[in-house]
């Protein structure tokens, strides 16, 4: 089967490859000096140090494999001048967007279009793959884009690109 690629910055492939060395490197070495810690406690059926590790080092192997997962099947974006040039959201940009109903006609919000793994609402950093990321990529300034959700369809109006 043949998977999608995964949208990546320079930057966050970056961060990715040096959060997999962190992660091979030395933390997989704390983990076995926990469960050898563990271990040495001797009856592993009550020993909640051993159960800890194990949980630990489970976890660890699942975020390494994650990562050698996206690192394998990825395509790097220009996350510099693409969008401003063509005067379209790209991957990467920072839209500046308001709802066109009455009641949040005055609400701007911004956001940031990011691949699937760079996103983090918290920073409004959107996935090109949400509903939201989908509507607003490749639209231009002054465009009216609609996003579905299961209940309602939400516009928006696209007033500034960066």
């Amino acid at each position: 089967m043949i998977s999608k690629k995964i949208l990546l910055t320079k930057e966050w492939l970056l961060e990715l490859q040096q959060e997999l060395f962190y992660l091979k490197d030395t933390k997989r070495v704390e983990v076995a000096d926990k469960l050898k810690e563990a271990i040495s406690y001797w009856d592993l059926s009550e020993n909640s140090e051993y159960e800890d590790a194990r949980n630990e080092q489970a976890q660890l192997e699942l975020r390494v494999q994650d990562i050698e997962d996206i690192l394998k099947n990825y395509e790097l974006v220009d996350n510099k001048e693409g969008g401003k040039k063509e005067k379209r959201v790209n991957i990467w940009s920072s839209v500046v967007i308001k709802h066109t109903s009455d009641a949040h006609k005055w609400e701007k919000e911004t956001y940031k279009i990011v691949g699937t793994t760079e996103s983090d609402i918290y920073e409004n950093k959107i996935s090109n793959e949400s509903p939201m990321g989908k509507a607003i990529l490749w639209s231009s300034v002054g465009q009216i884009v609609s996003v579905k959700s299961p209940a309602w369809v939400f516009e928006y109006e696209i007033l500034e690109i960066k």
